[in-house]
């Protein structure tokens, strides 16, 4: 598996780890109907879920992970 595909396969993971809870937390405590709780949780999830990269070094291809509770960009 590519590298590419682990940082696609990571964020995709990590963004529906927070957006599943956000979004029924959203819709049984507040008031919100339609579309306005997924929406609430989508934006929620852009800022806390961690965010996976691949970026060509010196040493070759790694992948990289930007998470806000974090201090700087960890190589994974």
């Amino acid at each position: 598996m590519s590298l590419k595909t682990k940082a696609f396969l990571f964020q995709l993971i990590s963004f529906a780890v927070f957006f599943i809870p956000f979004r029924f937390l959203f819709d049984y405590y507040t008031t919100l109907e339609r579309f306005w709780p997924p929406f609430f949780a989508f934006m929620v999830t852009l800022i806390l879920a961690p965010k996976f990269q691949v970026a060509k070094t010196k040493d070759g291809e790694q992948l990289f992970m930007k998470w806000i509770f974090l201090k700087g960009v960890r190589s994974i």
